[in-house]
């Protein structure tokens, strides 16, 4: 059906037609485990290729967790949990902190480190704050945004990237082209071939039948049958943005998987790509007779309330419990430290120390 389909919009010399004249050939000659053999491994090589599709596609879906699921959108006082594609240019939103910002816009009131490195790449956290643009994807660290978008869901950079990766195997790479055009070329000289293979012998060689020669053309057929290249080019590209995805890499289409041939040198900005981006204390130093101990349980106390990254990695180090009724007068300084008046007593007579 497929085949007949193809025919009638002109597309004569496509896999399904090879297929189905070499099967219903087979049959006309008497041989129907051959038969049936060619729709078996067709039908194999077509689920193969529907499971590495599937699989490369989830793949991609999994990486692609940058989508933001809802919009905190500001009706006078109140807020309003909606679809960010429900969401017009002008409105006002809200971000709260550990929420991604779901569109493009200007920052309008609040200050906060964000985390950009879904876009970027770079985990260092950024400083946002009034008239500075805010990009869907960042994720909120410390503050409360309020953001006046820009641009709709649909023109939104999360929503482009989401865009390109997702459609990256619609974009052919030089060797898909050429497999394309190769076979538009070959396919119908190895038919009229087959074709010439059944008919000329028997008439011209003594003793030939047609039975004989009709057989041999569809082996010729079969076998000259371009189908594996057709299928298993794009299905390897696709296969490898896939697994490329899988491994944390996002490919934008195959032009730039086949570069990766006539690569030679590679530079990478380390954090965030050769790196987790995941900070750890390695070495403490204390000085004027402070030891190890009292040093890091008083950066804990002072980093207890932050979400930074080298905060998170000070928290980890430190084994003890955090009694967060000691802590007064806290404040954190973007883009400069902690404030933060403490009752713990523990150097000498201090009682209200400044850490």
């Amino acid at each position: 059906m497929r085949a007949v389909k193809e025919i009638s919009r002109g597309q004569v010399f496509t896999e399904h037609f090879l297929m189905s004249v070499a099967t219903i050939g087979a049959f006309c000659v008497g041989q129907y485990p051959e038969g049936v053999a060619v729709m078996l491994f067709y039908m194999l090589g077509e689920l193969l290729e529907d499971m590495a599709v599937d699989h490369s596609q989830r793949s991609i879906n999994t990486l692609m967790n940058i989508k933001p699921d809802y919009a905190n959108l500001k009706i006078g006082d109140k807020l309003e949990k909606v679809s960010p594609e429900e969401i017009n240019v002008g409105d006002i939103i809200i971000v709260k902190p550990g929420e991604k910002i779901p569109l493009d816009g200007k920052i309008v009131k609040g200050t906060s480190m964000v985390n950009t490195s879904a876009l970027t790449g770079e985990s260092v956290p950024r400083e946002l704050g009034p008239g500075k643009d805010a990009l869907s994807g960042f994720i909120n660290g410390n503050g409360v945004l309020t953001i006046k978008v820009t641009k709709k869901y649909g023109e939104s950079t999360v929503s482009k990237i989401l865009d390109l990766v997702q459609n990256a195997g619609s974009k052919k790479a030089p060797t898909e082209k050429f497999i394309t055009k190769f076979a538009r070329y070959y396919t119908p000289i190895v038919v009229f071939g087959a074709l010439a293979l059944a008919v000329i012998p028997p008439l011209v060689i003594a003793g030939a039948t047609f039975s004989d020669y009709v057989y041999r053309a569809l082996i010729f057929l079969v076998v000259s049958c371009p189908c594996a290249l057709i299928i298993s080019i794009p299905l390897g590209f696709i296969s490898g943005m896939g697994e490329a995805s899988k491994r944390g890499i996002l490919v934008k289409d195959g032009n730039y998987l086949e570069a990766l041939n006539s690569v030679e040198t590679v530079v990478f900005d380390k954090t965030g790509t050769l790196t987790k981006s995941v900070f750890r204390v390695t070495k403490i130093n204390p000085q004027n007779n402070y030891s190890g101990e009292e040093l890091i349980e008083s950066a804990a106390y002072a980093e207890s309330y932050s979400n930074h990254p080298i905060a998170i990695s000070i928290m980890d180090a430190y084994s003890g419990k955090i009694d967060k009724s000691k802590i007064e007068n806290y404040s954190e300084i973007a883009g400069y430290g902690i404030n933060v008046g403490s009752r713990v007593r523990r150097y000498g007579s201090c009682t209200d120390c400044n850490l």
